[in-house]
């Protein structure tokens, strides 16, 4: 499937692929508040995750993901993206 052929009203999730700032085991870290001069905590790499399907842009061939690990929101290009398959939803305990 691609992405721009997925019907509206479902829950999609892909593969992708970014570069962002990870940490020392890889996994996208975020800084809040830098000063002026303060190093960011993390490193830029080329970070690989599974995200959840937010918004497509079909006229630019962009996808907003949330990433199901760092629950982080990437923008990233339909080409970085692949395995594109159906959601699954379960409750979990703490849900019901």
């Amino acid at each position: 499937m691609q992405i721009k052929d997925i019907p509206s009203g479902t829950s999609w999730a892909c593969r992708f692929r970014t570069t962002t700032f990870v940490d020392a085991q890889g996994k996208p870290v975020q800084a809040q508040n830098l000063q002026l001069g303060q190093a960011h905590p993390g490193t830029p790499s080329e970070y690989v995750g599974i995200g959840v399907i937010q918004v497509r842009d079909l006229e630019n061939q962009l996808v907003q993901l949330q990433c199901v690990e760092s629950l982080q929101q990437f923008t990233v290009s339909f080409d970085d993206c692949w395995d594109v398959d159906t959601i699954e939803w379960q409750e979990t305990a703490d849900e019901r």
